[in-house]
């Protein structure tokens, strides 16, 4: 576990040496470390009901050639799509990753790899999908790169060299390593000439790579000697010697080789010295800052990249210094700890959400949770964090959390501060720090090394380089801190790794790859080692390329509803890569975090366990309902185990299989986005999901059903179980169990597949016909008629109410007859499931539920059912006391609805006007208010469809449905005047209204009948109007001047009959009545001669008003005169506008051609009558002869074009040639006139004296 170191950089001095008891008590080669049986027994219990943060794969067989001819790994490093790992013996390995094939091998020195960089991390550059294949192939027939030029081969016989290096992208780096001879080799991964060696005369413990190596050649490097030397330059190919304080020589050999004039060995520059031997080197993730530690502390410094104008003069100056903690147990062992520096990619981590992962103990909190601590604020401003670098150093029992900020521009305490270093937290723990690195925001992932214990061998922690180690060591330990509360959240995981008891804490590595990060921005505009989490593991998306189609399911053995255990199916690829013989590792499946373990002879790979590995764990602990609820809203979790084969392979290296971790292929299988390339169809995937939901759900519903949760068991049965026959078994389980109620509310409403017995539901219903009639009614009402048979639960119902106890007046609750008001409208309603609508309805009638009743009737047209009762069925919604009491507003509004619904059914002639009327007078004799109700709206052509009319949409709707009530109103009217005599007085007591339309329309009533009944209720107008009907108008118009005294109404029916001899009645009746003469003065008009009624008025005859009643009739008729005048004005106006009009056109010459002819005739119209005219033009109509230009006769034209002879003209007149005047026939119109008026104008009166009568052709046409 992890305890509270403060956050001070100081320790207390009591504590002189490490707390070396193991946290999670395990067993070392069968003895206990600590405690007695009993407590190993109950962690042990308790660990195995705690379910893993972490699961783990071993990677050892996958790197065969990193341990041939029995090499140990000593450095390791992964980044971007490489694995380098640096062995005992020199070799330095260079792996693809995911497919962990050789890129390159070749040997740096003899002696053991202390450290590994390389520069820049390579990009994540996917493979397109369609060569995904063919890449990866290549990548794994790539053979061992050869030995760096000027080094001696590990093996004295080299085959052919290999082909080189693809020099793509992600190929293009730099990697450096550091050796315990005391040298540092840069080589090139694409270029084998590209290499150099350097010697620095002491063991090199470190070595960092600047970012920018590729453009500026310089790297860092310190070791035993307690320098840190900054290198830059230097000639590839060549082997050198570190020229660290050789003075000036150097100095100049170093300028004159960068201008070409030296030898260009490169230039060694030392920054810092003198505290003890530097064990760790690494530049930060932007390249600005580096992290150093040696004896003395942790050491920070601004690099030369990136300085911004006011940090010009910052290049390689410290920044801060960190004490290590002042222990007795630190002076002895700092030497010999190796620190643990890692700068965190925030992006890359893992998140908290539960959801995506669940874990138990202590609940991890969300990054703005864990953004700020008591002891050492977090809480920074987005912009602070965005700029500031996250750095982790784990150094012997103690871990420091720091961010490092850009210094200040700006004026201020802090103006001129290179950078600020904050301390976060700082954890001490029980074990020494071989690992450390952020595995979310808020927990610690740490490699454990405990040390063994004191009666077990002294606490020796000195490495070696050699296999002669101890044989005491500890297994080592993945742990996850919580930041905050500085404690385990799980516990620890021990790693079974080979030979662990000869290992030391150095002998370990971690390192991760962060989550994949989708990123917008492109890769040229990161740093150096933030594309670390990027794109590479894009393949994975599409691992169907990378594996054969060879997969397989075996079905291990099924639960029992004892222990519930189920085995995991493994997925086991069948096809190596072609040209090796190793598998192509299926990690391409997994996007999360990778956690890599390295020691001498393993490789162990962690990730954070998937949905599916959670629901196995909840699965084999028989936590069915977290199990099925996680299966619920991730179908997926059950679509991995499908998809798994049922070979599997040896457990992985940390914990047992009954612990829910499967083989190497199962672990990476696991991946909720991963498919395979022979998977299952998408539909045999579904079904498997349901069955695997059904599996769960029925082990839940057993396991509530022994703990006797019967309630929480129903509502489960609702919601886990989706076919008949589970249904019908569970059902009947609670039957069994005399649990009806709490299964009752989830059995289906609907239709399942394939069905659920009918028998089921019958079996509930009945049960609750006889113990509970209100839920009775609600599964009736909830339930569809079509899931079970009517017929059993109606022989239920009425065997129950034989038995008498239930009843009208049975009380229920305080309710009167409740229970037989629901078995009534139940058995109503299974009446008409079972198609049995009259039975249907008497219940309803006995229920006197109008409205279902109504609804039935016109449904199922069952009026026929109620026709010889129709009496009851009108008073179906009037009570006993509305009878008696109720105004005729109210009865009429009770019996609306089935009085319409009989209107109907006359039309359709079911119930005949005839049956209603008899069976209504038979029972309420006279006045019958409901067969005044049924007449009138028959009359009014009310019917039972206008209460249910739609909202017509279109015009053409709305002029059909006017036709079709006007069509109903008179074959209603036809029926009513079929029964005249007998609607009279009904119409004569209750609508005084409708009786005048009655008489005004119908013509099939006794009119002595009708004037009987007027007579007898004294209704005037209708009788003068029977009278005037008669024929009686001068007794009709006495009654109106007697009885009614209106000499308006007199004087209207006198003007609507338009008969003199009426005007004279009017008159005489009405000489001994003063009001009445005044009222013919003001409002006869000119109906009458005012003189004439003037005459009649008796002389002496005192007539209050007269005066301005004659006023009124003079004034009257002056209006009429002079609107008279008016329009004679108007009148000969028009007409002389006219007459003008007329003149002018005949006194306008009539312009005609002579000499143009036409034989056929052309059609006109004429003028004055309008019919068609046919002239024949050039011709006279008369002699019918054409006209030539030196035409004898005088010729004559008419308006309407007809041209004539005047001799043809004077004879169409009946004159002869006789009759012409010697002045015209003598005329010589060529000669003597053509040029005067005086005598043109006297031949025109002549001429018109002759023809007076105009155009004899218009005049016959005319006539």
């Amino acid at each position: 576990m992890a305890l509270e170191a403060g956050d001070s950089e100081q320790e207390d001095n009591h504590k002189d040496r490490l707390n070396t008891s193991a946290s999670n008590g395990k067993m070392d080669n069968g003895q206990e470390t600590q405690g007695s049986e009993g407590e190993e027994e109950g962690e042990e219990e308790e660990e195995e009901d705690e379910e893993p943060r972490l699961k783990y794969a071993s990677l050892t067989k996958h790197l065969k050639p990193v341990y041939r001819n029995g090499d140990m790994t000593s450095a390791f490093l992964v980044g971007g799509d490489k694995m380098v790992i640096g062995t005992h013996n020199g070799n330095i390995h260079v792996l693809s990753l995911p497919s962990y094939t050789s890129i390159r091998v070749y040997h740096a020195r003899s002696t053991s790899v202390s450290a590994v960089s390389i520069s820049p991390f390579p990009p994540p550059l996917p493979a397109p999908r369609s060569n995904a294949n063919n890449r990866l192939a290549s990548a794994q027939k790539s053979s061992p790169a050869p030995s760096v030029a000027g080094t001696k081969s590990s093996t004295p016989g080299r085959s052919p060299q290999p082909p080189p290096v693809p020099n793509t992208a992600s190929n293009q780096i730099y990697i450096a390593t550091s050796s315990l001879d005391g040298n540092v080799c840069v080589a090139s991964l694409t270029d084998p000439k590209d290499v150099m060696l350097r010697n620095f005369g002491r063991p090199v413990q470190g070595v960092a790579l600047s970012p920018d190596y590729k453009n500026d050649h310089s790297y860092l490097s310190g070791g035993l000697a307690g320098n840190l030397i900054l290198t830059v330059g230097g000639r590839s190919g060549t082997s050198s010697k570190s020229n660290a304080g050789a003075g000036a020589a150097a100095t100049a050999s170093g300028w004159l080789g960068a201008i070409g004039l030296g030898s260009n060995t490169g230039q060694d520059t030392i920054l810092h010295s003198g505290e003890g031997a530097i064990r760790t080197i690494q530049w930060s993730l932007s390249g600005k800052y580096v992290v150093w530690v040696n004896e003395k502390g942790i050491k920070l410094m601004r690099s030369n990249l990136h300085l911004e104008t006011h940090e010009s003069e910052s290049a390689w100056k410290r920044i801060n210094h960190i004490d290590s903690p002042d222990r007795a147990v630190w002076e002895e062992m700092a030497a010999v700890w190796k620190p643990r520096a890692k700068w965190i990619d925030e992006t890359g981590l893992e998140t908290d959400d539960l959801d995506t992962h669940h874990v138990n103990g202590p609940q991890p909190k969300s990054q703005s949770q864990t953004s700020h601590d008591s002891g050492a604020p977090l809480a920074k401003s987005t912009a602070r964090r965005k700029r500031s670098e996250k750095l982790l150093v784990g150094w012997g029992d103690t871990i420091w959390i720091t961010n490092v900020l850009p210094g200040d521009a700006s004026s201020g305490k802090r103006a001129g501060k290179i950078a600020r270093v904050e301390i976060l937290k700082i954890l001490r723990t029980d074990c020494i720090i071989s690992g450390v690195s952020l595995y979310t925001p808020s927990l610690l992932v740490v490699l454990a090394y405990v040390p063994p214990g004191e009666s077990q061998s002294s606490p020796q922690y000195t490495p070696t380089s050699g296999r002669h180690r101890r044989q005491n060591a500890l297994q080592p330990e993945i742990r996850l801190i919580d930041v905050e509360t500085k404690e385990e959240v799980s516990v620890a995981d021990t790693l079974n790794v080979s030979r662990y008891e000869s290992l030391s804490a150095t002998d370990y590595h971690l390192d991760v790859l962060p989550a994949m990060v989708i990123s917008q921005k492109t890769a040229s505009s990161k740093g150096a080692l933030e594309i670390i989490g990027g794109g590479i593991w894009d393949v994975g998306m599409y691992p169907a390329r990378l594996f054969s189609s060879s997969a397989s399911v075996r079905s291990n053995d099924s639960h029992s509803a004892e222990s519930s255990s189920r085995a995991t199916s493994d997925l086991h690829v069948a096809s190596p890569v072609p040209g090796s013989d190793q598998l192509v590792h299926p990690s391409a499946l997994t996007h999360g975090m990778k956690i890599f373990i390295q020691s001498p002879y393993d490789c162990v790979l962690a990730t954070k366990p998937t949905l599916t590995d959670h629901f196995n764990w909840l699965d084999t602990h028989a936590m069915y309902e977290q199990a099925w609820n996680l299966l619920d809203r991730h179908p997926e979790v059950a679509g991995d185990n499908f998809e798994a084969s049922t070979e599997s392979t040896p457990s992985t290296p940390t914990r047992a299989p009954a612990k829910g971790q499967g083989t190497l292929l199962d672990f990476f299988l696991d991946d909720r986005s991963q498919t395979t390339a022979s998977g299952p169809s998408q539909r045999n995937l579904d079904s498997h999901v349901e069955r695997e939901k059904r599996r769960i759900g029925e082990l839940w519903i057993q396991q509530l059903t022994k703990h006797n949760d019967w309630s929480k068991a129903g509502a489960t049965c609702g919601k886990v179980l989706t076919t008949g026959d589970h249904w019908e078994h569970w059902v009947w389980v609670f039957a069994q169990a005399d649990k009806f109620e709490d299964i009752t509310p989830y059995v289906p409403s609907t239709q399942l597949q394939p069905p659920l017995p009918s028998i089921v539901y019958e079996l509930v219903l009945g049960y609750y016909v006889s113990n509970d009639r209100k839920r009775l009614k609600g599964l009736l009402e909830r339930w569809s008629t079509e899931l079970f048979d009517a017929g059993p639960v109606i022989e239920a119902i009425q065997g129950r109410l034989q038995v008498g106890d239930i009843g009208e007046n049975s009380i229920e609750d305080g309710h009167v007859g409740r229970d037989w008001r629901i078995l009534m409208e139940c058995l109503a309603k299974l009446y008409l499931t079972d198609g049995r609508p009259a039975q249907a309805l008497r219940c309803y009638i006995r229920l006197q539920d109008a409205d279902t009743a109504m609804r039935l009737i016109g449904e199922y047209h069952l009026v026929d059912a109620v026709s010889d009762d129709i009496s009851d069925f009108i008073l179906l919604r009037v009570s006993k006391e509305q009878q008696r009491s109720a105004p005729l507003t109210e009865l009429e509004h009770a019996s609306r609805e089935p009085i319409r619904l009989l209107v109907a059914e006359a039309h359709h002639g079911i119930v005949r006007p005839e049956s209603v009327i008899k069976q209504l007078n038979t029972r309420y004799g006279s006045p019958n208010p409901y067969l005044f109700f049924y007449f009138r709206a028959l009359w009014e052509g009310e019917t039972a469809i206008e209460g249910q009319k739609v909202a017509q949409t279109t015009s053409k709707d709305r002029k059909q449905s006017l036709i079709d009530e006007r069509l109903v109103a008179t074959e209603g009217k036809a029926l009513v005047s079929d029964h005249a005599d007998a609607a009279l007085p009904l119409f004569a007591e209750y609508d005084r209204r409708l009786l005048m339309n009655f008489l005004k329309t119908s013509q099939t009533y006794t009119l002595d009948f009708a004037s009987k009944i007027c007579k007898q209720r004294k209704y005037i107008p209708e009788l003068v109007y029977l009278l005037s009907k008669e024929g009686r108008m001068t007794e009709a118009l006495r009654l109106i001047i007697d009885e009614i005294g209106d000499v308006s109404q007199a004087i209207a029916f006198a003007k609507e009959q338009g008969d003199q001899s009426l005007w004279d009645d009017l008159l005489n009746y009405s000489m001994n009545k003063p009001s009445f003469i005044r009222g013919l003065l003001e409002e006869v008009g000119t109906s009458i001669d005012p003189v004439k009624l003037v005459r009649k008025i008796p002389e002496g005859l005192e007539i209050e008003g007269l005066k301005g009643a004659l006023k009124r009739i003079i004034r009257e008729y002056e209006i009429q005169h002079s609107i008279s005048e008016g329009v004679a004005r108007v009148l000969r106006g028009e007409v002389a506008a006219a007459m003008a009009d007329k003149g002018k056109g005949l006194n306008k010459g009539i312009k005609f051609e002579i000499g143009e002819t036409h034989k056929d005739p052309i059609t006109t119209q004429n003028p004055r009558t309008g019919r068609p005219r046919q002239v024949k033009k050039g011709y006279c109509p008369g002699c019918e002869r054409a006209f030539i230009p030196e035409d004898p006769e005088l010729l004559i034209s008419f308006p309407c074009q007809h041209i004539f002879h005047l001799p043809c003209l004077l004879s169409a007149d009946g004159k002869g040639t006789e009759d012409i005047p010697a002045s015209l026939r003598n005329l010589d119109w060529q000669s003597e006139f053509d040029r005067s008026i005086g005598p043109k104008v006297d031949h025109a009166a002549l001429i018109r004296d002759q023809v007076d009568q105009g155009c004899p052709l218009e005049n016959r046409d005319a006539g």
